[in-house]
Order: C-alpha cells, then structure tokens, then sequence
C-alpha cells in the first residue's frame, strides 16, 4: 500500500485525469447514464422518491448515501426547500441538505427543478467525485479524508460546521494536533481551539489548502498504522469522533457559529 502523502499526490497531480478514469467505471457509467436519461423525467418530490435508482444516485452525490433509509427527512427536506430561512435544510448546520434541496429545488421551481444544469451535471459530477472517495477509502482512509476536506474546505464559513461532520473533523483534529482529551467534550470550547489554531480563510487558497492537507497526510501516517482496513465509519452515524449527542446539538441549534 502506497502511504497516504504519496496516494493523495498522485490522484490529485491531475484530478481531470483521476476524475476521468473513475466515470469510465462500468458500475459508475451504467448509473450515470440511467440518472442522465431519467432525471427529467422527474418532475415531483413524488416522482423522485419513488424513482429508487434516481433517488440513490442523487443521495450519494450530496454524500448522503447513509441517510438513504430517512425519506421522510429527505421529504420534508425538499418540501420546504430553502426560500424560508427556518426550513429544515437552513436550519441544520449539516450544509448537506441544503446542498440536496438546492439541486432539486421542487419547492420553488415546481415540475421544471430538473431542468437546471444544477439536477443533472452537477449531480453527475459530485456523483463520480464521492464514487471516487469511497474507492480510496477502501484501501487508505487518510486518502478518502483528504480528498474530501479538499472538495469541502473552500466552503467553511465556522468552526462549527467542522464539528459537525465527523470527516473533516478527523483532519483538523490530526492537522492541528486536538488533545484526545477534549474529543467528544465541550462544543464551544473545541470550537474555540481549531479557532485558535486554524484561519479559515487559508483554505480558500488552493496553495494553503494544499499545505495543510500535506502536513494531514504526513501526520496521518505517522499516527495510524494504515495496513489495518480503514474505518469507514468516519462517515457513517455510528462513527468515533464527536459524539451523538455532541452532534445533535450542533446540527440543531447552531445557526452559524
């Protein structure tokens, strides 16, 4: 097995490339071709949830792949849509439903949401982005963790939102050396510690975000054996990290840090 600073490197020298070879997938093409062929088609949140192949692919592009099984969250996602700012999607600190209910904005736009680039090319192409991290993760976590704090960095606006999605908490907490001993502890507190130690505003440069992702994957191997099967569940509800109630918090009631 390559080490992580090495693997990230290669797939990220050229990411056209490694971004290419990945939609050439058989598994990954078949999907993508139904979803390209069907997706306006789908002209209600009705039509959506009970296309089940559209559905799951649509899931796995906002990287809610784990959330499959809470269509009526999803539902009612997607039914007050984003227009008021105390709908589902604003409210949760989880930028993830926003992001669904953005794409297939039915609340709005009505039988016509899937019509805009934003519900078909877009949705294919953070598809094959998320195909491409769970591939990696497959052989080495560090790598699956890396590319997904590049994809998602320039986007932070808070602290907050780090502590509430366990993956890129993972990275920052090994990039800035987090004492174990204030894991899962008080929010505002560990908030208060990535600030200390951590601008948000680097990251939106490309150059500062690669620096921080390769003293990640250096650290990264330097602290975990990474011949021992990764640990999916990073991204997954049950995963280490913050704990559920931690969480919970987060996602219900911050607003924006």
């Amino acid at each position: 097995m390559l080490d992580t600073a090495l693997r990230y490197t290669m797939l990220t020298r050229d990411m056209d490339k490694t971004i290419e070879r990945t939609s050439k997938d058989p598994i990954v093409d078949r999907e993508t071709q139904y979803y390209q062929e069907n997706i306006r088609s789908i002209k209600s949140i009705d039509d959506f949830m009970d296309n089940d192949r559209i559905y799951r692919y649509a899931m796995k592009a906002m990287g809610l792949e784990d959330m499959i099984y809470a269509k009526g969250l999803v539902r009612d996602v997607l039914e007050q849509g984003i227009t008021d700012p105390t709908s589902y999607a604003n409210r949760l600190q989880d930028k993830r439903y926003k992001e669904l209910a953005t794409a297939f904005n039915f609340e709005t736009y009505g039988s016509t949401a899937t019509s805009f680039d934003r519900a078909q090319q877009d949705v294919v192409d953070a598809y094959v982005l998320q195909t491409l991290e769970l591939n990696e993760g497959q052989d080495n976590e560090g790598v699956r963790l890396a590319l997904y704090f590049k994809r998602k960095a320039p986007e932070l606006t808070n602290t907050y939102e780090i502590l509430a999605d366990q993956a890129l908490y993972a990275v920052v907490r090994t990039a800035i050396g987090m004492p174990e001993a204030m894991v899962g502890g008080d929010v505002d507190a560990q908030a208060k510690y990535i600030e200390s130690r951590l601008d948000l505003e680097i990251l939106k440069d490309p150059e500062e975000l690669d620096k921080f992702l390769t003293k990640f994957t250096n650290l990264y191997d330097v602290q975990n054996n990474i011949s021992i099967a990764p640990t999916l569940s990073l991204f997954q509800n049950n995963g280490s990290g913050v704990n559920p109630d931690v969480l919970l918090k987060v996602n219900s009631l911050k607003f924006g840090g």
